[in-house]
Protein backbone atom coordinates (compact mmCIF):
# COMPACT_ATOMS: atom_id res chain seq x y z
CA UNK A 1 0.00 0.00 0.00
CA UNK A 2 1.26 3.58 -0.70
CA UNK A 3 0.02 5.93 1.89
CA UNK A 4 -0.71 8.98 0.77
CA UNK A 5 -1.03 11.80 3.13
CA UNK A 6 -3.14 15.10 2.16
CA UNK A 7 -3.01 17.76 4.54
CA UNK A 8 -5.18 20.14 2.80
CA UNK A 9 -7.18 18.54 0.93
CA UNK A 10 -9.77 20.22 -1.35
CA UNK A 11 -13.41 20.17 -3.56
CA UNK A 12 -11.45 21.15 -6.73
CA UNK A 13 -13.58 22.94 -9.27
CA UNK A 14 -12.73 23.21 -13.13
CA UNK A 15 -13.88 25.35 -15.41
CA UNK A 16 -13.35 25.00 -18.65
CA UNK A 17 -13.33 28.11 -21.35
CA UNK A 18 -13.03 28.15 -25.22
CA UNK A 19 -10.69 31.38 -24.26
CA UNK A 20 -10.03 33.18 -20.30
CA UNK A 21 -10.65 36.71 -20.70
CA UNK A 22 -9.01 38.52 -17.93
CA UNK A 23 -11.23 41.22 -16.79
CA UNK A 24 -13.59 40.42 -19.12
CA UNK A 25 -17.08 38.00 -18.47
CA UNK A 26 -15.96 34.39 -19.98
CA UNK A 27 -18.67 32.16 -20.61
CA UNK A 28 -18.17 28.41 -19.24
CA UNK A 29 -18.63 25.10 -21.11
CA UNK A 30 -18.27 23.05 -18.38
CA UNK A 31 -18.47 22.80 -14.80
CA UNK A 32 -16.95 19.68 -12.48
CA UNK A 33 -16.73 18.81 -8.81
CA UNK A 34 -14.44 16.59 -7.56
CA UNK A 35 -12.71 15.58 -4.54
CA UNK A 36 -9.11 17.32 -4.61
CA UNK A 37 -5.58 18.31 -2.74
CA UNK A 38 -2.68 16.96 -4.60
CA UNK A 39 -1.81 13.71 -2.82
CA UNK A 40 -5.69 12.84 -4.03
CA UNK A 41 -4.22 13.00 -7.27
CA UNK A 42 -1.19 11.28 -7.27
CA UNK A 43 -3.51 8.29 -5.37
CA UNK A 44 -5.82 8.36 -8.24
CA UNK A 45 -3.15 7.68 -10.60
CA UNK A 46 -1.53 5.01 -8.14
CA UNK A 47 -5.00 3.33 -8.42
CA UNK A 48 -5.30 3.63 -12.43
CA UNK A 49 -2.10 1.88 -12.52
CA UNK A 50 -3.20 -0.93 -10.59
CA UNK A 51 -1.58 0.03 -7.48
CA UNK A 52 -3.00 0.03 -3.88
CA UNK A 53 -3.43 3.90 -2.59
CA UNK A 54 -4.38 5.40 0.68
CA UNK A 55 -5.52 8.91 1.21
CA UNK A 56 -5.29 10.44 4.60
CA UNK A 57 -6.73 13.77 4.94
CA UNK A 58 -8.46 15.95 7.36
CA UNK A 59 -12.08 16.87 6.40
CA UNK A 60 -14.97 19.46 7.78
CA UNK A 61 -18.16 20.51 7.21
CA UNK A 62 -20.59 20.26 3.97
CA UNK A 63 -17.61 20.39 1.81
CA UNK A 64 -15.74 17.90 3.68
CA UNK A 65 -18.75 15.11 3.46
CA UNK A 66 -18.66 15.92 -0.07
CA UNK A 67 -15.18 15.19 -0.24
CA UNK A 68 -15.38 11.94 1.46
CA UNK A 69 -18.29 11.03 -1.02
CA UNK A 70 -16.79 11.47 -3.83
CA UNK A 71 -13.67 9.59 -3.06
CA UNK A 72 -16.18 6.78 -2.93
CA UNK A 73 -17.58 7.16 -5.81
CA UNK A 74 -14.24 7.33 -7.35
CA UNK A 75 -13.35 3.48 -5.89
CA UNK A 76 -10.26 5.06 -3.27
CA UNK A 77 -9.64 4.00 -0.02
CA UNK A 78 -9.62 6.61 2.36
CA UNK A 79 -8.84 7.24 6.28
CA UNK A 80 -10.39 10.94 6.92
CA UNK A 81 -10.26 12.65 10.68
CA UNK A 82 -12.69 14.74 11.44
CA UNK A 83 -12.12 18.76 11.37
CA UNK A 84 -14.04 21.62 13.01
CA UNK A 85 -12.96 23.54 9.60
CA UNK A 86 -14.75 23.08 6.37
CA UNK A 87 -12.57 21.31 3.28
CA UNK A 88 -11.96 24.53 1.37
CA UNK A 89 -12.25 24.80 -2.75
CA UNK A 90 -10.10 25.30 -5.41
CA UNK A 91 -10.58 26.60 -8.54
CA UNK A 92 -8.98 25.83 -11.84
CA UNK A 93 -9.84 27.28 -15.21
CA UNK A 94 -8.86 25.55 -18.27
CA UNK A 95 -8.47 27.95 -21.64
CA UNK A 96 -8.82 25.58 -24.31
CA UNK A 97 -7.26 28.32 -26.37
CA UNK A 98 -4.02 28.68 -25.04
CA UNK A 99 -3.45 25.37 -23.84
CA UNK A 100 -3.14 26.77 -20.18
CA UNK A 101 -4.86 26.68 -16.64
CA UNK A 102 -4.98 29.14 -13.98
CA UNK A 103 -5.46 27.87 -10.61
CA UNK A 104 -7.02 29.45 -7.61
CA UNK A 105 -6.63 27.81 -3.86
CA UNK A 106 -8.17 29.06 -0.81
CA UNK A 107 -6.86 28.84 2.34
CA UNK A 108 -6.10 25.31 4.07
CA UNK A 109 -6.79 25.33 7.96
CA UNK A 110 -6.37 22.24 10.08
CA UNK A 111 -7.45 21.85 13.92
CA UNK A 112 -6.73 18.15 14.33
CA UNK A 113 -3.15 17.62 13.32
CA UNK A 114 -2.59 15.70 16.42
CA UNK A 115 -5.40 12.86 15.23
CA UNK A 116 -4.16 13.16 11.68
CA UNK A 117 -0.14 11.99 12.97
CA UNK A 118 -1.69 9.11 15.11
CA UNK A 119 -3.71 7.64 12.33
CA UNK A 120 -0.49 8.45 9.97
CA UNK A 121 2.01 6.46 12.54
CA UNK A 122 -1.01 3.82 12.70
CA UNK A 123 -1.14 3.43 8.68
CA UNK A 124 2.56 3.13 8.47
CA UNK A 125 2.89 -0.71 9.35
CA UNK A 126 0.87 -1.73 6.08
CA UNK A 127 2.66 0.48 3.63
CA UNK A 128 5.58 0.06 1.59
CA UNK A 129 5.89 3.99 0.37
CA UNK A 130 4.62 7.09 2.08
CA UNK A 131 3.93 10.25 -0.55
CA UNK A 132 3.14 13.80 1.21
CA UNK A 133 1.86 16.53 -0.83
CA UNK A 134 -0.04 19.66 -0.70
CA UNK A 135 0.56 22.44 1.70
CA UNK A 136 1.18 22.81 5.31
CA UNK A 137 -1.98 23.99 6.76
CA UNK A 138 -2.11 26.56 8.93
CA UNK A 139 -2.65 25.38 12.69
CA UNK A 140 -0.45 22.56 11.82
CA UNK A 141 2.88 22.81 13.93
CA UNK A 142 5.95 24.11 11.53
CA UNK A 143 8.06 20.93 11.98
CA UNK A 144 4.61 18.76 11.06
CA UNK A 145 6.01 17.33 7.72
CA UNK A 146 9.78 16.65 9.16
CA UNK A 147 8.04 14.70 12.68
CA UNK A 148 6.11 12.62 10.09
CA UNK A 149 8.99 12.06 7.56
CA UNK A 150 11.17 10.96 10.49
CA UNK A 151 8.29 8.38 11.69
CA UNK A 152 8.21 6.88 8.18
CA UNK A 153 11.81 6.94 6.90
CA UNK A 154 12.32 5.02 10.88
CA UNK A 155 9.90 2.53 9.58
CA UNK A 156 12.55 2.16 6.65
CA UNK A 157 9.76 3.88 3.97
CA UNK A 158 10.52 5.46 1.02
CA UNK A 159 9.19 9.14 1.76
CA UNK A 160 8.28 11.43 -1.33
CA UNK A 161 7.62 14.90 -0.49
CA UNK A 162 5.90 17.33 -2.94
CA UNK A 163 4.93 20.92 -1.06
CA UNK A 164 6.93 24.42 -1.00
CA UNK A 165 8.21 27.35 0.56
CA UNK A 166 8.47 27.02 4.60
CA UNK A 167 6.96 23.59 4.59
CA UNK A 168 9.29 22.19 1.88
CA UNK A 169 12.06 23.41 3.61
CA UNK A 170 10.98 22.18 6.80
CA UNK A 171 10.28 18.17 5.31
CA UNK A 172 13.95 18.82 4.28
CA UNK A 173 14.83 18.43 8.17
CA UNK A 174 13.05 14.76 8.22
CA UNK A 175 15.79 13.35 5.25
CA UNK A 176 12.39 12.45 3.19
CA UNK A 177 13.60 10.14 0.35
CA UNK A 178 12.94 12.54 -2.52
CA UNK A 179 11.75 15.81 -2.78
CA UNK A 180 9.51 17.42 -6.00
CA UNK A 181 9.52 20.68 -6.19
CA UNK A 182 8.92 22.70 -9.44
CA UNK A 183 11.58 25.77 -10.41
CA UNK A 184 10.07 28.38 -8.69
CA UNK A 185 9.67 26.29 -5.75
CA UNK A 186 13.00 24.98 -5.95
CA UNK A 187 14.42 28.60 -6.43
CA UNK A 188 12.63 29.76 -2.92
CA UNK A 189 13.74 26.82 -1.15
CA UNK A 190 17.70 27.03 -2.50
CA UNK A 191 18.02 30.75 -2.83
CA UNK A 192 19.36 29.90 -6.36
CA UNK A 193 18.12 30.25 -9.61
CA UNK A 194 19.95 27.86 -11.52
CA UNK A 195 17.65 24.59 -11.52
CA UNK A 196 20.54 21.90 -11.71
CA UNK A 197 23.25 24.32 -9.29
CA UNK A 198 20.13 24.18 -6.67
CA UNK A 199 19.16 20.50 -7.30
CA UNK A 200 22.44 19.18 -6.72
CA UNK A 201 23.17 21.90 -3.56
CA UNK A 202 19.97 20.37 -1.93
CA UNK A 203 20.81 16.78 -2.64
CA UNK A 204 24.30 16.93 -1.10
CA UNK A 205 23.79 19.19 1.71
CA UNK A 206 20.02 17.26 2.93
CA UNK A 207 21.45 13.85 1.62
CA UNK A 208 17.98 13.60 -0.55
CA UNK A 209 16.96 12.97 -4.18
CA UNK A 210 15.61 16.26 -5.55
CA UNK A 211 12.99 15.68 -8.67
CA UNK A 212 12.57 19.28 -10.13
CA UNK A 213 9.75 19.21 -12.29
CA UNK A 214 9.99 21.81 -15.73
CA UNK A 215 6.99 22.19 -16.83
CA UNK A 216 7.12 20.99 -21.13
CA UNK A 217 10.84 20.38 -20.92
CA UNK A 218 10.43 17.06 -18.45
CA UNK A 219 12.73 17.60 -15.31
CA UNK A 220 15.83 17.74 -13.68
CA UNK A 221 17.04 14.94 -11.40
CA UNK A 222 19.77 14.53 -8.61
CA UNK A 223 20.70 11.79 -6.48
CA UNK A 224 24.43 10.56 -4.52
CA UNK A 225 24.35 8.67 -7.74
CA UNK A 226 24.36 11.19 -10.59
CA UNK A 227 22.13 14.01 -12.26
CA UNK A 228 20.16 13.92 -15.40
CA UNK A 229 17.80 15.63 -17.98
CA UNK A 230 14.64 13.74 -18.70
CA UNK A 231 12.28 15.13 -21.33
CA UNK A 232 9.13 13.67 -23.58
CA UNK A 233 9.53 13.19 -26.87
CA UNK A 234 7.08 16.20 -27.73
CA UNK A 235 5.60 19.43 -26.15
CA UNK A 236 1.69 18.55 -25.29
CA UNK A 237 -0.74 20.48 -24.97
CA UNK A 238 -3.75 20.14 -22.27
CA UNK A 239 -4.88 20.97 -18.51
CA UNK A 240 -1.27 21.03 -17.11
CA UNK A 241 -2.28 21.28 -13.39
CA UNK A 242 -2.10 17.38 -12.73
CA UNK A 243 1.16 16.86 -14.41
CA UNK A 244 3.95 16.83 -11.15
CA UNK A 245 1.09 14.73 -8.93
CA UNK A 246 2.11 11.71 -11.61
CA UNK A 247 5.08 12.70 -11.30
CA UNK A 248 4.78 12.21 -8.10
CA UNK A 249 3.28 9.00 -8.17
CA UNK A 250 5.76 7.56 -10.15
CA UNK A 251 8.21 8.40 -7.69
CA UNK A 252 5.95 6.75 -5.33
CA UNK A 253 5.90 3.58 -7.42
CA UNK A 254 9.32 3.39 -7.97
CA UNK A 255 10.98 3.82 -4.89
CA UNK A 256 8.29 1.04 -3.33
CA UNK A 257 9.58 -1.41 -6.17
CA UNK A 258 13.12 -0.49 -4.98
CA UNK A 259 13.86 1.27 -8.06
CA UNK A 260 16.86 3.22 -8.37
CA UNK A 261 15.69 7.13 -9.64
CA UNK A 262 17.93 6.77 -12.71
CA UNK A 263 15.63 3.91 -13.47
CA UNK A 264 12.39 5.03 -12.69
CA UNK A 265 12.76 8.89 -14.81
CA UNK A 266 11.30 7.53 -18.38
CA UNK A 267 8.44 6.62 -16.49
CA UNK A 268 8.42 9.67 -14.87
CA UNK A 269 8.28 11.65 -17.66
CA UNK A 270 5.82 9.19 -19.71
CA UNK A 271 3.42 9.51 -16.90
CA UNK A 272 3.41 13.44 -16.30
CA UNK A 273 3.24 13.53 -20.34
CA UNK A 274 -0.08 11.16 -20.16
CA UNK A 275 -1.78 13.37 -17.43
CA UNK A 276 -1.51 16.35 -19.57
CA UNK A 277 -3.62 15.25 -22.24
CA UNK A 278 -6.31 14.89 -19.45
CA UNK A 279 -8.96 17.23 -19.05
CA UNK A 280 -8.67 16.97 -14.96
CA UNK A 281 -5.92 16.76 -12.41
CA UNK A 282 -5.82 13.15 -10.88
CA UNK A 283 -6.34 11.29 -14.12
CA UNK A 284 -4.24 9.88 -16.60
CA UNK A 285 -4.54 7.92 -20.06
CA UNK A 286 -2.68 4.12 -19.51
CA UNK A 287 -2.51 3.93 -23.16
CA UNK A 288 -0.56 7.59 -23.70
CA UNK A 289 1.27 6.45 -21.00
CA UNK A 290 3.10 3.41 -23.27
CA UNK A 291 3.39 5.70 -25.63
CA UNK A 292 5.32 8.09 -23.91
CA UNK A 293 7.78 5.70 -22.35
CA UNK A 294 9.16 5.11 -25.88
CA UNK A 295 9.85 8.40 -26.29
CA UNK A 296 11.70 9.95 -23.46
CA UNK A 297 15.01 11.50 -24.01
CA UNK A 298 17.38 11.18 -20.64
CA UNK A 299 20.67 13.17 -20.95
CA UNK A 300 23.18 12.10 -17.93
CA UNK A 301 24.36 15.66 -16.58
CA UNK A 302 27.51 14.24 -14.92
CA UNK A 303 28.88 13.31 -18.70
CA UNK A 304 28.56 16.43 -19.58
CA UNK A 305 30.41 18.07 -17.08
Amino acid sequence: MILCLCPSPAIDVTYNVAAFAVGETTRVRRVTRRPGGKAVNVARVLTALGDHAVVLAPVGGATGEEFRNGLSAFGLPAETVHSGHSTRHTVTVVDAAAGQASVLTEPATIDCWDAVADRFHALLTAAEAVVISGSLPSGAPDDGLATLTLAARAAELPVVVDTSGAALAGALAGKPTVIKPNAAELAEVSGRSDVLAAARELAGFHGVAVVASLGADGLIAVDAAGSWHARPARRLRGNPTGAGDALVAALARGFARGTALCDLLGDAVALSAAAVVQPYAGEVDVAEFDRQRTGVRIEDLEAAR
